[in-house]
Parts: C-alpha cells; structure tokens; sequence
C-alpha cells in the first residue's frame, strides 16, 4: 500500500501455485456514446451566484458532461449526451431558473435515405411523403418514384429513423434503411474464432469503448459485425486490429472486410423477374380468350362450337372466357386488389384504384350478362371479358418495362462507383521518411494521412496530395479533358484519375464518402431524388386525377340510366297514345 496505494488491493491475497492471476478491465460506458457541445448566450447573469445557480441546475440534468458559465461574456457551454437528453430540454432548464436564453443554436438536422417498396405511381410517392411528413420531427421528406428511395430530414431529438419507417409502412409501403447522417463511413467485416455469444459481447465492447465509433451491429449467426464511425478520429485498420487483439492464444479473433450485396438490386432483380412472370401467365390466360372472342368468330367454320348453347341461351364461347377471364382477374391482378385497398385507407386514389375499378367493372358486367343468358331462353348480349384480362396484361407489360429501365439507371450508378480501384499500395515510413514496408490493401482498409504508392497504369485509390514523385494523371473522368495533366509534390490527385507514366506517392485527405467520386455519385443521386417544376405540376395534377375520371364515369353511368328511364316512359305512355291516334284515324 506504500509503493502502489489501493493498487495492489487487486492483487489476490492467496493465490494457488498453479493458478494464474486474469485482470478484468473495468467496462466503458460512454466510450460508444458520442458527445455534443451546446453553446448559448444566457441573459440576466450579474453575479457569482448567478452562474453557480445555472451550472447546478444544469449539473443534475442525467445525459449533461459539463458546464461552464461566463459571467463576463453571458455565455454557457454544455457537453452532454444526445442520447439523454436533448438541446430543447438543457434550454427549459436554463429557463426554468429564471434566466433568459439568447442566440440558441438552430436543432441539428440528421439525414436518413430509405429503399421504399411497393410504389407504382407518381400517386404512391405523394402518399409516401405526406405519411414521412406527418412524422413529428421530419423537417423534410423528398421521394423518388424512378429510384425507389426517400431522402428525410429530422429532427434526431424528437424522432429517429425506426419511426419514420413505421410511419412508412403504416401508409402501406415497404422501407429500408439505406443509410443515415450518423453512418455514412460504415465497414462490413466477417468474424472467425468467435464461437459463443461471450465473443461477441466482448469484440462490441471492445469496439464501443474506442473514440469515434458510433455504432456497432454484430450479427451472430453470421458471424458478421457492422460498424460506423468518424473518419477524422479512427479507420477500419484501427478497428481490425481492435477486434484481432482481443482474442487470446487458444481462441484468436480475426476480422476481414465483408462486402453486402447491394439490396437495392437483389430486390430489384427480383421485382423484374415477378412481373415478367405475372406478364407471361396473363397472357397465358388472355390470349385464348381474345382469340375466342374476335377471332375464331369471324372464321365460320372453326368458330362454330363456340356458340353451342349450354343451358337457355349460355353458350360455351361465353363459360370459356369467364373461366379463362377470372385467375387473370383474382390471381395475377390481386396487387391492384392490394394496392387501391391501401391507398384508399390513406384516404387517396392512385393507378391502382383505376384498374381495379375499370377491370371489375368489364368483369363484374359479363358476369351480369352470363348470368341473364343462363336465366332467359331468349336474351342476347355481348360480355367483355377480353377487356379485363387484357386491361391486366397491357398494365403488367408497361410495369416490366418500367422496371427495366429503373434497373438501367442503378446500373449507371453503379459503374460510377466502379471506377475506383479494389486494391492500394500502402507504405510505412520512419521518422526520415524512409520506405520500412510495402503491402496491398484493399481500398476499403485507407485510412486518412495514409501514404499510397501509385505505379504507372494504376488508379487512384483516393483524394491526396503528392508528396514524392513526379507523373501525369489522366482526370477526364472529372474534366472531360483526355490530355494528361502533369503532378508534382503539393499537387491535389483525384480517387479515380488514372496515373500515366511515372510513379508518385500520395498523402490521403480523404476517404471513403468524403472523396470526390463519391460527392459525384452523391449529387447524380440528389439530382435523381429532386423534382423538376413541371413534374411538381405533374403530381399535383394526378392527384385530382382518378378522382376526377371516376366522378365523370359515374355521371356517365348516371346520364345513361337516365335516359333509358326516359325510354321506358316513352314507350309506356306516348306509345299507347299515338296507337290510339292512328287506329282513330283508321277507323274515320
């Protein structure tokens, strides 16, 4: 206790000749919780009183590191938790004391992208947006139909991203969540010797208590871990190696980077390969009826055991349509069935609701017209049941088309982000600037103020300035220009360009999302989310629009069974007194 104080009250008093002493560190808490500074201008403060009065009211408030308050300046600065307590609570403490807050900071804004699924028209992404918008804390909410994808902002405060895609999903579409302001430098890696849930619980904790890692997600039956973090604090090497020393001599942990199949294009995939199929068996079904109907007919002697009679005047050609006519119409059209119910509920009209309304319509009157032939031994009429199956396979075709071409504008994004290189040169120097090693690294693993050898005919692994070297690097992938632009030490390289002839060192500044190719795929796809004024004038349109063309069908209907009434009066009254004329004047 004299040399080491309380220190050696770790140490075990007795301890067995053959055991082993396993010093367990205390567990981090907060090294996962990222900390925020508030400063605001506090009005009314005189004295040492004053202050003290502020700073321990705002010392009790759980989730608040520290507080200082200038009595000369007016000003009070906060460290505390975002995940405590808010700004908007630090501000009605301050209040509540008695004292006056000035120049507070504006909310901070947090940016989350979703996948949304299900949306079929310019109708669907308004609903999307209204619904994303009537989340408490949304400030923001822009949908793209071509992309499949939202772009929020909220109020991280007063709303998180679980909410908003609850809120997603109450309005009948599918979400998910793509990324979000907080992690957008994230890494993927894969896990191996970890075998028991005391693994995983140990390599999260590890990796919560380093500074500048926001979150971690371990998933472990796949034995996968998912990490954000800041890249101006900490890189993936840092966090590789975080895992690897945690392991002991029997049970080593090793990590390597992982990377996801993008689920944007899974399930687009997939979305093409449904209607293509849902196509295919519709015109299975509705081709033989179109030839039943308007072919065979107008071929006498082929097309004659279509108008065999079956009971009073039901006739074969008739039962066959409707029996090819209704798995067209229940079984391969039942995602219009879905899509009016939901939109209806939200209290709007989309495409779907026209086709459900307009297939029924064709069907339910056949069905009408089958019924009055089976039931009379002297009615004819004409069924339309080709209209419904055909109705349901014409729109099938134009959704494929329509996901086809969705699938050709993520292919160019796609390419975009290909153009940076897989692998990178990574060197390590001493003090004199000497090379010491030489190893390839994928690109993922580049850490800021990395130095990267770039040899001739490579690309640029990421944004830097040469420091050794001199080279010609090919940027027309940024200018345009296909003439090589000469390097030198100071010059700013481009993650992309590619180098020419010689070979050059470079210093990264930045990496990952903060590099200029992907700013640029960044824009193509804000460019992709923003509406132009012609389409917000589109899609104010098509909201009036089912609306308005079921409303005019309805007076149609309406306009026409009054004038059949009217020709039922004719014939009752007008009729009989014209015969009574004219046998009158028979009779003179």
């Amino acid at each position: 206790m004299e040399v080491n104080g309380k220190d050696d009250l770790r140490s075990p008093l007795l301890k067995h000749q053959n055991g082993s002493v396993v010093t367990i560190a205390p567990p981090n808490n907060g090294g996962n919780k990222k900390i925020r500074t508030l400063s605001f201008k506090v009005g009314g403060i005189t004295c040492a009183s004053c202050v003290a009065s502020i700073e321990s009211a705002l010392g009790k408030l759980e989730g608040v590191q520290s507080v200082m308050v200038s009595a000369l300046q007016g000003q009070a600065v906060v460290k505390y938790l975002p995940q405590l307590i808010s700004a908007k609570t630090i501000k009605e403490a301050v209040e509540d004391t008695g004292f006056e807050v000035e120049e507070f900071p504006e909310q901070e804004i947090a940016i989350c992208r979703l996948r949304i699924k299900g949306m079929a028209c310019t109708s669907c992404s308004e609903s999307t947006e209204r619904a994303l918008l009537m989340v408490d804390g949304v400030k923001n909410a822009v949908v793209g139909l071509a992309l499949g994808e939202a772009k929020v902002h909220f109020d991280p405060s007063v709303t998180d991203t679980n909410r908003i895609i609850e809120a997603v999903e109450d309005a009948g579409f599918g979400a998910d969540l793509i990324s979000s302001g907080s992690d957008v430098n994230k890494v993927h890696l894969k896990l191996e010797g970890v075998t028991s849930d005391d693994d995983f619980i140990t390599i999260q904790n590890s990796l919560e208590s380093l500074e500048g890692v926001n979150h971690v997600e371990t998933n472990m039956d796949e034995h996968k871990v998912t990490i954000s973090y800041e890249s101006e604090i900490i890189g993936p090497r840092t966090l590789i190696q975080c895992i690897e020393q945690g392991g002991n001599g029997d049970n080593p942990y090793k990590a390597t980077l992982y990377t996801p199949p993008r689920g944007g294009e899974t399930e687009r995939q997939h979305e093409i390969l449904t209607y293509r199929n849902q196509f295919f068996w519709s015109c299975l079904f509705s081709v033989p009826i179109i030839v039943s109907s308007m072919v065979l007919p107008m071929l006498p002697p082929y097309g004659n055991w279509l108008d065999y009679k079956v009971i009073n005047m039901l006739s074969v050609g008739v039962v066959l349509r409707w029996l090819l006519c209704t798995p067209v119409q229940f079984i391969i059209g039942r995602r219009f069935y879905a899509g009016s119910y939901h939109a209806l509920r939200r209290k709007s009209a989309n495409m779907d609701v026209l086709v459900a309304l307009g297939t029924n319509a064709a069907y339910f009157y056949s069905i009408y017209i089958m019924i009055k032939a089976l039931t009379s031994e002297s009615f004819e009429g004409q069924d339309f049941f080709e209209t419904s199956s055909m109705l349901i396979s014409f729109i099938l075709l134009g959704k494929y088309l329509e996901v086809l071409a969705k699938g050709k504008t993520s292919d160019a994004l796609a390419k975009l982000t290909d153009l940076a290189p897989d692998m990178a040169y990574l060197l390590t120097l001493d003090g004199d600037g000497n090379v010491i090693s030489e190893m390839e690294i994928s690109t993922q693993l580049i850490q800021k103020n990395d130095i990267l050898k770039i040899v001739p005919g490579a690309k640029v692994p990421a944004d830097g300035i040469v420091v050794d070297g001199q080279s010609y690097v090919n940027e027309s992938m940024i200018t345009g220009e296909a003439s090589p632009v000469a390097k030198k030490p100071g010059d700013k390289v481009i993650g992309g360009t590619v180098n020419e002839n010689g070979c050059i060192l470079i210093k990264a500044t930045h990496v990952g999302s903060e590099t200029a190719l992907s700013q640029i795929v960044q824009l193509v796809e804000a460019a992709q989310l923003a509406k132009a004024p012609v389409q917000k004038l589109a899609d104010q349109i098509s909201k009036f629009f089912v609306p308005t063309v079921s409303s005019i069908a309805f007076s149609i209907i309406e306009f026409t069974y009054n004038c059949l009434c009217s020709l039922k009066f004719l014939e009752c009254f007008i009729l009989p007194y014209k015969r009574w004329s004219w046998d009158r004047k028979a009779n003179v």
